[in-house]
């Protein structure tokens, strides 16, 4: 399914906000108790929102402290060396519009150009603290301004730089050099969702619930991140990724945008895409609810929901709203879809007043604990066969190349579009 993105003019009329709940008749007949044991059953009612732990949060603080020791000492030998310098650069694990990813790997004198105290550091000890392989992801300057990418790869920095939470990819580390632009990623070993989706056909219910139940995780923390809502906004099979232990990370944050209000830019994949995006109304966080939908739909039914092999047919479906489904699809999951393809947002599950709880509190997430979810304590119906650190036997095979063919900006435009990354 190829991305879009298209710039959009603003639309006139502001988006419908969910209608509040009535007054109640006489508010001065409530009495205080009464009032005081309503607002002890709405706490009760909330689902407790998980939180990581203090060990991982200093794992990967310091896995970006040391990086960025190292990326220091190269640019004290020499200013146009950068941490990938000290990369062993291996597989390609995935290609794109303007770049790839590889498995790449510390040089093993890594350790010798960190101060002592890094090294002795208590955090060194912590689960994860420093990876053996990451995913590095390359992108070529001169393709990004080509194809008008600029603003969304800063976007992607920032928010990745941003955000700490175990069902979304980490960013570790960023560089430049003349060429090209690098992000410093976790490796996550099991391939996209997409591959095994395709090779089981669909999944079994309880199978695609521990899916979306992580994705709807991630995407509330998204919503409610302390700086401010972020919409991920390009939510799909082939950027959500399995690790060893079976369990989702959602990649490739390039759409991704902080909102106070709406935006307006039309992007995504168009089977994926929310009826306000594509009469260019103005969008927020509804759209990625809206997407979860089509995600459940597609990873329940083995197709997605709304499908033409004409991008425009895939718009007229979305827009007239018909769902069908077939017989094998779990009666709870054919209701919560129905509730989150919803065409007013305003009435759409997880942008109403509960937000993503209302999602969890959901009937087909019943007996589901969220809470060990996110720990990571339940068993995964399926674990990718993998064997050591450095399998890539789950992700297609590319052909390789040594981005020779990269053009560098001339220095005062590259100065001026990316002298911050």
């Amino acid at each position: 399914m190829a991305d879009v993105e298209k710039a959009g003019a603003p639309a006139a009329s502001a988006a419908a906000a969910p209608s509040a709940a009535p007054p109640a008749k006489d508010p001065a007949a409530a009495s205080a108790p009464a009032a005081a044991a309503a607002t002890k059953d709405d706490a009760a009612a909330k689902p407790a929102k998980p939180t990581m732990s203090s060990e991982h949060i200093s794992a990967v603080s310091y896995c970006r402290e040391f990086l960025r020791a190292v990326n220091a000492a190269n640019q004290a030998k020499d200013s146009a060396l950068t941490i990938v310098n000290s990369l062993k650069q291996g597989t390609t694990l995935g290609t794109g519009t303007f770049g790839r990813v590889r498995l790449s790997k510390l040089a093993d004198e890594a350790a010798s150009m960190v101060p002592a105290e890094l090294l002795s550091d208590p955090r060194a000890t912590l689960k994860g603290a420093l990876p053996k392989h990451f995913a590095l992801k390359i992108m070529k300057k001169h393709e990004v301004v080509r194809l008008k990418q600029v603003e969304h790869i800063r976007n992607e920095k920032e928010i990745l730089q941003s955000i700490n939470h175990p069902f979304l990819v980490t960013l570790y580390a960023v560089a430049q050099d003349q060429k090209n632009l690098y992000m410093l990623l976790e490796f996550i070993i099991g391939g996209e969702l997409f591959t095994h989706l395709r090779k089981a056909g669909k999944f079994e219910n309880e199978h695609g619930r521990f899916y979306a139940a992580q994705i709807t995780l991630g995407l509330q923390y998204l919503h409610e991140e302390a700086d401010g809502c972020i919409v991920y906004r390009d939510l799909k099979p082939e950027n959500l990724l399995i690790d060893k232990h079976g369990y989702i990370k959602v990649t490739d944050f390039g759409f991704a945008k902080r909102i106070e209000d709406r935006t307006w830019t039309l992007c995504g994949t168009p089977e994926y895409l929310a009826p306000e995006i594509i009469q260019s109304k103005g969008h927020g966080k509804a759209v990625d609810w809206w997407a979860v939908g089509v995600l459940i739909y597609e990873m329940l039914a083995g197709y997605p929901p709304f499908y033409d092999e004409n991008p425009f047919g895939i718009y007229q479906l979305i827009l007239a709203g018909k769902i069908e489904f077939p017989r094998f699809v779990e009666t709870h999951a054919r209701d919560l879809v129905r509730k989150l393809l919803t065409a007013d947002r305003a009435k759409r599950l997880g942008n109403l007043r509960g937000g993503g709880d209302d999602v969890r509190k959901h009937k087909w997430f019943r007996g589901l604990d969220f809470m060990k979810l996110f720990h990571r304590q339940l068993e995964a119906p399926f674990v990718p066969v993998t064997q050591g650190e450095a399998d890539t036997r789950q992700f297609e095979q590319y052909p390789d190349s040594d981005g020779g063919s990269a053009e560098p900006l001339a220095k005062d435009v590259d100065a001026d579009l990316f002298g911050t990354f």
